[in-house]
């Protein structure tokens, strides 16, 4: 196998990892979150509409880190910075 192969190779691999690793954090973070926010909403059920609305603003933001991850991994699929550089360009 020619650079080019291994370098394909390696950016599925490196693709793979970063989105298995990187929305392992978020998937835990948004499941302690949902039953913290339960947890409250059953302590005071006179104030679920705050809880509720600051659960979802905290889930969009530690839903960002897998959507930058996914990036990332697209980024390395597709534009990957080194196919230039081994192609001599």
């Amino acid at each position: 196998m020619d650079n080019l192969g291994w370098i394909g190779v390696a950016s599925l691999i490196a693709a793979g990892l970063t989105i298995a690793v990187g929305c392992i954090a978020p998937a835990l973070s948004q499941g302690k979150a949902v039953a913290q926010s339960v947890a409250s909403i059953a302590q005071q059920p006179d104030e679920a509409g705050t809880i509720s609305r600051t659960l979802f603003v905290g889930l969009a933001m530690i839903e960002s880190l897998a959507i930058y991850c996914l990036v990332i991994s697209i980024i390395i699929i597709f534009v990957n910075p080194f196919w230039s550089a081994v192609k001599g360009g």
